[in-house]
């Protein structure tokens, strides 16, 4: 077997499980163990369907880091359930999904699946920098297209887009990435960062929609030429975008490096990560096996064993 990095992008997987199995899923104390089912059948699937031999959980240590709020105060902000001081905000995540995190964190570790996470950065930026440096094709799995920046073609950098669900994933390379967007994915960032999200709270620069932003894209290359030729007055730039662009000045000075995911975070390296998969045995495996019935895991735990067994 040919080896091949996987990256997941662990919350927007943990959350889509929640969301995609029932609920009315619980152990014997009525816990709900939808998420952590969803999750590990996720896994087992998707580990085997693309051939993965290294396997890293990416982690928000920090999901809302407070270097990107001091930039755009208004960046997450919808998802705040709790100012904290000196400490990560405490995002608004359901009861029922917040009281299985500790039993992810468990099966995981049960599983020897490497979980990576960095001080004051997100999962992304955890994955961003794995991508970055691996000297092996890389698959990321994320349902958010914030990742769509680091497909990369040249370096065999994926994406693996759940957003349609399971049964309709997507692998994203530069051609896809294009044909959505009309950006290359080197690009990407430049492009949110006009076009705005409001699912992160960036507002944008009003006027420039997705259209407008592709074409100014692809007519100067990037957002600093694009301000550059904005500042000339020479340029060929239509007095209504300059204007535009002037109006959200201040935005503009802070937003790509809000937007733009990190690349250089001192991580360690796969080998000592034990990101390498391998077959799940002696206490590890008899204790997940006997959390698979405590906490009525059903086949999850099962499903996952055999796609590791695979790994001899």
């Amino acid at each position: 077997m040919t080896d091949r990095l996987m990256l997941l992008d662990t919350a927007s997987l943990y959350f889509r499980a929640f969301y995609g199995v029932p609920d009315t899923i619980r152990r014997a104390d009525g816990t709900p163990v939808n998420a952590v089912r969803g999750l590990l059948d996720m896994i087992a699937r998707l580990t085997t369907d693309y051939g993965a031999t290294h396997l890293v959980a990416c982690w928000d240590d920090d999901w809302r880091p407070q270097w990107r709020v001091d930039l755009i105060p208004s960046y997450k902000s919808h998802r705040v359930a709790e100012e904290v001081a000196g400490a990560p905000d405490v995002e608004v995540v359901p009861d029922a999904l917040e009281a299985q995190i500790p039993m992810i964190r468990r099966v995981l570790e049960l599983a020897g699946i490497a979980v990576v996470g960095a001080a004051d950065h997100e999962a992304d930026d955890v994955i961003g920098t794995y991508a970055s440096h691996a000297e092996l094709p890389v698959d990321v799995v994320t349902g958010d297209r914030d990742l769509f920046q680091i497909v990369d073609d040249a370096r065999q950098v994926r994406v693996v887009y759940t957003a349609r669900g399971m049964r309709n994933l997507e692998v994203l390379t530069d051609a896809d990435v294009v044909g959505r967007y009309r950006v290359l994915p080197v690009q990407y960032a430049d492009y949110a960062t006009l076009r705005g999200d409001t699912s992160d709270g960036l507002p944008g620069v009003a006027g420039i929609g997705e259209k407008t932003a592709a074409s100014l894209l692809g007519e100067y290359g990037t957002l600093d030429a694009l301000l550059a030729a904005a500042a000339d007055a020479g340029s060929g730039l239509s007095t209504a975008v300059r204007s535009k662009l002037a109006a959200a000045a201040d935005y503009l000075t802070v937003a790509p490096t809000v937007v733009k995911i990190v690349r250089d975070l001192e991580l360690p390296t796969l080998e000592e990560a034990g990101a390498r998969l391998h077959p799940v045995s002696g206490g590890s495996r008899a204790e997940l096996e006997r959390l698979a019935t405590e906490w009525n895991l059903g086949g999850s735990v099962g499903r996952l064993l055999e796609a590791f067994d695979l790994r001899r």
